[in-house]
């Protein structure tokens, strides 16, 4: 008989890979910064690694995403003198993907059966895959002072659709700013 603690191994190892290719939002902000009075904001670019991509559609595409999210939440796009100044990185890494295959049905810890170890062989294949963070940063050009840094990282999966990619990259875009701005415990 298989015990119990090996049923669930391989559903609960199942479910964390599936669960590591989910989109990772994270965000953090100044709490003494005051959110009511940013009514607008202003586009700038980011020097150094990871600043503005260099490909444009990529870098209209990511603008406008974020341009909907701050509009739904009342603010209002500027060409200077912003309340706001905003701009992102974009990083990729890469990291290992792990493909197992070959789980048998004989007998064994694997398999159905009573007794020892089956043959069945367990093969993995390795391969490389992306992992990109886009970074968005709020700054207060008043107090000069970052207010709110958003970050959300995913696998990229570039589909050859254009169509699908914005529609991805607008649910990043809505995940991320679905806790701007912060509502501030009293």
């Amino acid at each position: 008989m298989i015990s119990n603690k090996r049923r669930v191994f391989l559903p609960a190892f199942l479910f964390v890979i599936a669960c590591a290719y989910g989109q990772d939002v994270h965000y953090n902000y100044d709490h003494g910064a005051n959110f009511a009075a940013y009514k607008s904001y202003e586009w700038v670019d980011i020097p150094g690694p990871g600043g503005a991509v260099p490909d444009q559609l990529i870098d209209q595409a990511i603008k406008q995403a974020v341009n909907e999210q701050l509009s739904q939440k009342e603010m209002i796009q500027v060409e200077r003198d912003g309340y706001l100044k905003i701009g992102y990185r974009a990083l990729i890494r890469e990291e290992k993907s792990i493909d197992l295959s070959g789980f048998g049905t004989g007998t064994g810890p694997w398999g159905g059966g009573l007794g020892g170890w089956n043959s069945t062989t367990v093969t993995g294949q390795t391969s490389t895959i992306p992992v990109g963070t886009l970074v968005i940063d709020l700054y207060d050009p008043i107090r000069k002072q970052l207010v709110w840094r958003g970050d959300v990282t995913k696998i990229l999966d570039l589909n050859k659709n254009p169509d699908k990619n914005y529609r991805a990259l607008q649910k990043a875009m809505r995940k991320l700013f679905k806790n701007y701005p912060p509502a501030l415990n009293k």
